[in-house]
């Protein structure tokens, strides 16, 4: 069963288009995740989704109504900000049960959801403290109660872990797993994190510059982006990328730096130009490989349980991801190994291409 449906969705300011005819499915009870960088539109669509701005043109349908006009507060949804919206004069009871309170909701049965959402989320014994009180990490747990009691269709999610420190993000993002596990809602979470969106999501919405670049599972995405764009903004580190040219059957990259495939991408003549881009975890340091790379290290980041080496090759910069505890002066001749399975090709426009 569909539960939000958006269909040819436009929105600009001005002579600046924010989203450009933009259109997504989302099923009954699926977690999506919107990403992308700064300014690519996520949160105005969001915005577009909770009734807070009306698009230019375009059709949205929840739960087979079409709302695109409807008032914010007549859309069964409740929404998530970064910033918490608490108010602080109000205790945590007070701001869990505000908007029951405002629809004249019988006292029993506020009573009822308030003490459900607080032993939801282990808010009990903060029941009777102010916002002023309480920790990062705990007045987000306490916004998000404000919309458990509510029993909407719909959650939204902007941006909801931003404020909080690492630690807590973490501890954070589990939470919000757990509950969709328990709720089985519908939610939509807005992120710039895509550490956030690889864990948290059933499907990945990329966004730039207003319009969807994919859409698919986490590792759809990890494991065959559809375009350059993709391919950098999914994975930590950032995956490697290298110009390369076709010719004569095979990929050259350098004058001693040549891939041959064993098949030829699909629709490539020689000549071409190319992007080859592989995952720094997908780079082998003493281990056998189909490809052979010689570099020099740069840099060595040891991060406990692994080690990032920045290295040159060929005059590009890559970076190696190894789960060995590695170290390197800088200047030091170093042979990698990569398998050709884990080779991501990219024509001259950041066009993932099949071989």
């Amino acid at each position: 069963m569909t539960a939000l449906s958006l269909s040819n969705i436009h929105k600009a300011w001005g002579k600046n288009t924010i989203i450009e005819n933009l259109s997504l499915e989302i099923a009954s009870g699926e977690f999506i995740v919107l990403v992308g960088p700064s300014g690519c539109g996520k949160s105005t669509l969001l915005r577009i989704i909770a009734g807070l701005e009306i698009p230019d043109g375009g059709k949205l349908v929840m739960g087979g109504k079409e709302v695109t006009r409807l008032a914010a507060g007549k859309r069964n949804l409740s929404m998530v900000f970064q910033s918490y919206a608490l108010y602080p004069h109000m205790t945590v009871r007070e701001n869990l049960s505000f908007g029951l309170r405002n629809i004249n909701t019988p006292a029993a049965e506020i009573d009822k959801r308030v003490a459900h959402a607080a032993s939801m989320l282990k808010l009990e014994e903060m029941l009777d403290r102010l916002p002023q009180n309480l920790s990062g990490g705990q007045r987000q747990r306490v916004a998000i109660g404000r919309s458990i009691v509510q029993q909407p269709e719909l959650f939204l999610f902007d941006e909801p872990l931003s404020n909080l420190d690492a630690a807590l993000r973490v501890g954070m993002r589990q939470e919000i797993q757990q509950l969709h596990n328990t709720l089985k809602n519908t939610m939509i979470y807005v992120t710039h994190d895509q550490v956030e969106a690889m864990t948290l999501a059933d499907r990945i919405v990329v966004l730039y510059k207003g319009k969807i670049e994919q859409v698919g599972t986490p590792l759809e995405l990890y494991n065959t982006p559809a375009n350059l764009f993709v391919a950098e903004f999914i994975g930590t580190p950032k995956i490697n990328v290298l110009p390369a040219v076709w010719r004569e059957g095979a990929l050259h990259i350098a004058d001693n730096l040549v891939f041959r495939l064993t098949r030829q991408p699909a629709g490539v003549s020689d000549g071409d130009k190319l992007f080859v881009a592989i995952r720094p975890e997908h780079m082998q340091y003493q281990q056998t490989g189909d490809f052979t790379l010689q570099g020099r290290t740069q840099l060595c980041e040891l991060q406990g349980d692994s080690t990032l080496v920045w290295l040159d090759l060929a005059g590009h910069p890559v970076c190696l991801k190894s789960f060995q505890q590695l170290s390197f002066m800088p200047d030091t001749p170093l042979t990698l190994t990569v398998q050709e399975s884990h080779l991501h090709l990219f024509d001259g426009l950041g066009k993932r291409l099949a071989f």
